[in-house]
């Protein structure tokens, strides 16, 4: 009979080697060969020496390499979000906790006496005591649990992945703050400069007033081309303050706290090389969160179909109790049970039918967002690497015109100074000259800025490996993000 016993319940350890519901398998996309935008670009190679992690290192500016650093340290949403990753941790090893037997231990001591007028003799105070230990194990013979347990990792590795996307995205909004900051700090330069030059042609002006060979509305128009531009120039230290403000708080910083000196525009255009696009997936935080979601949404669908199924329980207990205390743990003072507890319902309406379903939805939603959030990448790279190719040649092209308005202006207000122009025709040049020259920063500006989404669209140097492990997350290896 013993021998039965034994074998029965080595069936029903052997039982719980099985899971339902589906396995997960990573759904194949059809992806294309190559970047429409891409030729042209340099390849990367193996041993490419760019930046990974350090992606704005590529940019050659000491001061975004400072203020990048503290990102990940001070910036309190990135803080939150890592809580939330300890949670999503901690929410999986608690579940995983669920697979092993419960053992509790109850102890107590009791000593009383009896004294009563009923009584002749005085009777001594007596001892007794037990001590009892329980066990109970639910047995996960269906893999409901391990299902559970699958769905709680892959939700950790989201929120580990999300966590890495948050970063990435703090990193480049810095990042495109700091390059909007400089080119303010270059209109700043830019609009001293044209009021220095605003300056000298009002006093050709009045000089040219006073000798008579001009009009006094010259005069006043000199004024008021002078006027504007320092209104510009007041205006554009209250857009620098902005970005440096912005600046400071992604660092985790209040604004009074942080104080940036002026500094130049980038000069160089760093181009991160793309690859292939089927590397893209390896290498996008928000596409490793997009396809461990679906890995989530695929295990709770065999939670709900484990739901069909009883859940069986065994249960133990064993101990001692005697009196007096002194004879606790003698043999006769033994005292044990076993117990099978199965549970299950016999009538549920077809909810548990609706919950799979329900599940199975919610895993082809996954599906359908994963997609999506990879040909939104896909998107984005070609965004990227066709306005960096644009803005190149339009920079080539505002050049030109830069040197042209500068050769107009100039030679406008020596033929002024000759008398041979008006002073409508020195306005025009000056004013054309600063407008292309404040096109040209905006145009270096827009470079830097794609250069930037392009390094946040191609990951920023993140890898799908760099995503915590099932092991890792259940504790069975070390790891900290």
């Amino acid at each position: 009979m013993r021998r039965i016993a034994y074998i029965s319940l080595f069936g029903l350890f052997g039982l719980s080697g099985c899971m339902v519901g589906p396995d997960y398998h990573k759904p194949k996309l059809a992806l294309p060969a190559a970047y429409k935008a891409a030729p042209g670009w340099v390849a990367a190679a193996p041993a490419d020496a760019a930046p990974k992690g350090e992606w704005w290192k590529a940019f050659g500016d000491p001061v975004l390499d400072k203020l990048e650093a503290q990102v990940a340290v001070n910036n309190a949403t990135l803080a939150a979000d890592y809580y939330a990753y300890r949670q999503a941790v901690a929410l999986a090893q608690e579940e995983r906790g669920s697979l092993f037997p419960t053992l509790d231990l109850t102890g107590s001591a009791t000593r009383s006496a009896e004294n009563s007028s009923s009584v002749t003799n005085y009777g001594g105070p007596t001892s007794s005591g037990s001590l009892e230990g329980q066990a109970s194990w639910t047995l996960d013979i269906w893999g409901k649990i391990r299902r559970q347990v699958q769905s709680d990792v892959a939700s950790a590795q989201v929120s580990a992945a999300d966590l890495a996307n948050a970063t990435l995205s703090a990193q480049a909004e810095l990042a495109s703050d700091y390059v909007s900051m400089r080119t303010a700090d270059a209109n700043i330069v830019l609009l001293r400069q044209t009021v220095a030059s605003y300056q000298e042609s009002l006093r050709i002006a009045r000089n040219q007033y006073a000798a008579g060979t001009v009009s006094q509305s010259d005069v006043i128009t000199a004024q008021t081309e002078l006027d504007g531009a320092q209104s510009s120039l007041v205006a554009e230290g209250a857009t620098r303050a902005q970005y440096e403000h912005a600046i400071a708080v992604l660092t985790g910083h209040a604004p009074a706290e942080l104080s940036i000196p002026e500094g130049p525009q980038i000069a160089d255009i760093p181009v991160p090389p793309p690859q292939v696009p089927s590397t893209l997936l390896e290498r996008r935080p928000d596409i490793a969160a997009a396809e461990r979601s679906m890995a989530e949404q695929n295990a709770l669908i065999g939670v709900a179909v484990g739901a069909y199924y009883p859940d069986l329980s065994l249960s133990a207990l064993g101990g001692f109790s005697a009196n007096p205390i002194t004879g606790l743990f003698n043999a006769s003072s033994a005292l044990w049970s076993l117990g099978t507890t199965a549970t299950g319902d016999l009538f549920e309406g077809g909810a548990r039918g609706q919950a799979v379903e329900a599940a199975k939805a919610s895993y082809l939603q996954s599906v359908e967002t994963y997609r999506q959030t990879v040909l939104t990448a896909f998107q984005d790279v070609e965004n990227d690497l066709s306005n960096l190719r644009i803005y190149a040649k339009q920079a080539e092209v505002q050049q030109r015109a830069v040197a042209d308005a500068t050769r107009a202006a100039q030679i406008a207000l020596n033929e002024y100074r000759a008398g041979t122009a008006d002073y409508t025709t020195v306005v025009t040049a000056q004013v054309t000259l600063l407008s292309d020259r404040q096109t040209l920063l905006s145009i270096q500006q827009n470079r830097l800025l794609a250069s930037i989404a392009l390094y946040q669209d191609l990951g920023g140097g993140f890898k799908e490996s760099d995503l915590p492990s099932a092991g890792q997350i259940q504790g069975k290896l070390p790891f900290a993000p």
